[in-house]
């Protein structure tokens, strides 16, 4: 029976020799040594033996995140999940780390030894994410935070006038897994969706219109729902700043479900004061976790989450990221290219 915290599962097996993603990675034979996967997924016991089912031969060993320390993670040849980005450095038989989070930053710079390839989870948090970005809309949109006040201080009265969802122009800007899955939403919803993104490429299907960043500013004015799901890093740092705020509609809704630095907060808190936009619906924030004192927390047209909406509050999340790290553990073991295999350049998926 395992223990809790740092836990092993080793079979009998022997060392691998495997080649992985377009001569990314190359491994040496390592002799009779068993290959050591450490795992800091939060995983119940039938997700372990969901796991382990295809790979008797390989050892795995199970520790929170919290708990890795240097001489767990010393000599794990494989990681699924993160870990801390400074306890890398002690990884010395690292070849592959796959992220349990879609964003990677902290992960690109140096982090990881020489030649280790990394990877990411894109595509587990659509459903979730997507699903609690409608949730919070209507919420704001229908004035239910409001009732919900009335309700629990006992208050029957009407908060007036509620905006309608369908027929709304819809700007998602990020057309990620996440981005994509809430345009598809919208679409279904009677919306026109218009999507922004890094690079060019082709048209989901639920996208009306689809641009690069260099649009931006034509659409914003347009936009009834502004929606940003961005990872975080030197591009996108205050992508949504004063100057674009200023250029939507008083009547618009910002929504942000990426990273907090990706709009910057005063600007944003002065142009709700200043009833420039109708409101916003903010699963994360910058500073994080949000001060208690902060301007954001009393404002009537702000839905605010404590960085909620992806995690593992929807059990489905765990289960498709258990998934991806399956998957590519199959294609580490037989030298096909890892899915999600990341530009350490960019930060993004290749």
């Amino acid at each position: 029976s395992r223990k809790p915290g740092y836990e092993r599962s080793k079979g009998p097996g022997v060392g691998q020799n495997a080649r992985v993603g377009q001569d990314k990675l190359s491994i040496p034979a390592r002799g009779g040594i068993v290959m050591k996967i450490l795992v800091t997924l939060p995983l119940n016991e039938r997700q372990k033996e969901r796991l382990e089912m295809n790979f008797r031969h390989l050892e795995f060993c199970y520790c929170l995140q919290k708990d890795v320390t240097e001489e767990v993670i010393r000599d794990a040849e494989v990681i699924l999940g993160n870990v801390d980005p400074a306890l890398l450095k002690y990884a010395e038989e690292l070849k592959w780390l796959q992220l349990n989070n879609a964003g990677t930053e902290g992960f690109c710079d140096g982090a990881l030894p020489k030649d280790a390839v990394l990877t990411n989870a894109t595509g587990a948090y659509g459903l979730a994410i997507s699903e609690h970005m409608i949730g919070v809309l209507f919420e704001l949109q229908k004035k239910l935070n409001l009732y919900a006040r009335n309700q629990r201080e006992h208050i029957w009265r009407s908060e007036g006038h509620v905006h309608v969802i369908q027929g709304s122009r819809v700007l998602v800007i990020g057309m990620g897994d996440i981005g994509t899955m809430f345009a598809r939403k919208m679409k279904a919803l009677g919306c026109r969706t218009v999507g922004i993104k890094r690079r060019e490429g082709r048209k989901p299907e639920g996208v009306d219109d689809l641009y690069t960043l260099e649009r931006l500013e034509r659409e914003l004015p347009k936009a009834d729902i502004v929606a940003m799901s961005l990872p975080g890093n030197q591009d996108t740092y205050h992508m949504m700043n004063a100057e674009r705020l200023a250029l939507m509609k008083e009547n618009a809704v910002l929504m942000n479900v990426g990273r907090g630095i990706t709009v910057d907060t005063d600007a944003l808190v002065k142009a709700l004061q200043e009833k420039r936009i109708a409101g916003a619906c903010l699963d994360v924030t910058d500073p994080e976790p949000l001060p208690a004192e902060h301007p954001l927390w009393d404002m009537e047209n702000v839905i605010l989450t404590p960085h909620i909406s992806g995690g593992y509050a929807l059990p489905e999340t765990l289960e498709q990221i258990l998934t991806i790290c399956i998957e590519n553990l199959e294609c580490y073991m037989v030298q096909r290219p890892l899915r999600n295999l990341i530009d350490m350049k960019t930060g993004y998926c290749e």
